[in-house]
């Protein structure tokens, strides 16, 4: 059976959409009476969390749509899903970053679980299997109300027993200290899949920043990790720093990978680069059986050594904010990052 939460039904119940009398539309509305434009979206006050769902199950949620006004609530609201009536939320993300936007400013996303659309139209299609019960949250952590549309689509079907939970984790490293590295997951326990990794990448420092690897450390890795990648431009599936000759960085959205972000210094108050990346595992999943940890390298190219000598790799201490996606055969997890604050959120 298929259903639809959102301002114009908050139940999602049968029959129940379109019925309100009072809501954000209700002025505009006036003249129009019962059944048209009443509550197209809500207001949540500066402090506070709105739920958005609380469905019952068994089923699945197969869409969310949502859009704020104003964009900078992107990165001061915290998204959070909790499955089965557990109280620790096993989604609890920075809005803009679970949908591939993490900077505040709006980059388009073509990609099949998650799309982007203009001026911040956000959609993700994450199946996302619920067997008893589904809460989605969202929590206003800046001093101003924000005005939210969404609309959350699932099915009231029966869900199989080898059915895995959805799960988002979001880490930031500001900056990475010198020589060390940026942990996306760590010690996350049971059997699952890594579906997905999305970086918000500001660079600290001068020339080409990328030549980190990603490493995913599974079932017992100590030191070293069972995959292991050769950089950070290919493990986003591009090639030689992003960089076509006389184009400089270059933008792309595909259906599983995609460089959709590059904000350039505009002389005035942008002092630094900043890119957006992302990368879905779905037709190549990363398959775990006991745990997994992820971590990236903040790594770049200093200047050659001269007499002939090539470049060399350097440390760098970049700002690197991650969102990983992963599902899990439990509906929570005991390693969780701690729950960011604002300041730990924020875009200078």
């Amino acid at each position: 059976m298929s259903r639809s939460i959102s301002a114009e039904n908050f139940t999602g119940a049968k029959s129940g959409g379109g019925r309100a009398t009072e809501g954000t539309g209700a002025v505009a509305a006036s003249r129009l009476g019962p059944g048209w434009k009443i509550s197209p979206s809500i207001d949540i006050p500066a402090g506070e969390t709105a739920v958005l769902a609380d469905i019952e199950g068994p089923g699945t949620v197969r869409h969310l749509w949502c859009t704020t006004d104003p964009h900078r609530a992107w990165r001061g609201t915290l998204l959070r899903m909790y499955w089965e009536g557990e109280e620790t939320p096993a989604v609890e993300v920075p809005l803009g970053d679970f949908f591939c936007n993490g900077w505040n400013t709006f980059s388009q996303v073509s990609s099949v679980p998650v799309a982007a659309n203009p001026n911040g139209g956000f959609n993700a299609y994450w199946p996302m299997p619920f067997r008893r019960k589904a809460r989605i949250t969202l929590e206003n952590l800046t001093a101003e109300k924000v005005t939210l549309y969404y609309q959350v689509d699932y099915e009231l079907d029966e869900v199989g027993e080898d059915a895995s939970w959805f799960h988002a984790q979001w880490r930031r490293s500001n900056p990475v200290p010198v020589g060390e590295v940026h942990t996306l997951l760590d010690g996350v326990t049971g059997a699952g899949n890594y579906v997905g990794t999305y970086l918000a990448w500001g660079v600290n420092s001068p020339g080409w920043w990328g030549e980190g690897e990603l490493k995913f450390y599974l079932d017992g890795d100590d030191a070293y990790p069972t995959i292991c990648g050769t950089g950070t431009e290919d493990y986003f599936g591009g090639a030689w720093n992003f960089d076509v000759p006389g184009q400089g960085y270059t933008a792309y959205t595909t259906p599983y990978l995609g460089l959709n972000q590059i904000l350039r210094p505009d002389g005035l108050y942008r002092s630094q680069q900043r890119f957006g990346m992302y990368r879905w595992h779905v037709l190549d999943p990363i398959r775990f059986a006991e745990d997994l940890r992820v971590t990236v390298q903040s790594l770049g190219i200093g200047p050659g050594q001269g007499n002939g000598l090539p470049h060399r790799y350097r440390h760098t201490g970049d700002d690197i904010a991650s969102t990983s996606l992963f599902y899990l055969d439990a509906p929570s997890s005991t390693s969780r990052p701690a729950t960011p604050d604002l300041l730990a959120l924020e875009v200078d």
